[in-house]
């Protein structure tokens, strides 16, 4: 099983070439692909998302929040902030998530990296 960054997923929709919108596309042929609740909100929120499209990621498996998440969200957060690092909110909550399930998680936005070194989050980054 594999999560994506919206970051991939904008690239696998907009019909990218590169590694990893070919690895999600694969994980998705072979339904090895799970979706992230922070990234289906992030990807819900595209005023110009196709139904169809919209509907085919809500179809995806969805990777369960668990008692205690949004605590350990937050003192991830708190752990790479206090590194002096970048640490959205949006990623904190992805990275908790993967990090939780133990899931990879497929990105390009380069602050995963900060999540992957505080919390070694299975991190395939294209950048």
């Amino acid at each position: 099983m594999i999560a994506a960054d919206t970051s991939t997923w904008v690239a696998y929709l907009e019909g990218a070439k590169e590694d990893d919108a070919e690895l999600l596309r694969r994980a998705l042929l072979d339904k090895q692909a799970v979706m992230v609740p922070a990234v289906l909100t992030e990807l819900m929120s595209e005023p110009d998302l196709p139904p169809e499209v919209a509907a085919s990621l809500v179809d995806l498996p969805l990777i369960h929040i668990t008692e205690g998440y949004w605590e350990r969200a937050g003192l991830l957060r708190a752990k790479v902030v206090a590194q002096g690092r970048r640490a959205r909110l949006g990623d904190a909550l992805i990275a908790q998530c993967c990090i939780d399930e133990e899931v990879p998680l497929l990105a390009r936005d380069r602050d995963f990296r900060a999540f992957s070194e505080a919390a070694g989050i299975d991190l395939l980054i294209k950048y």
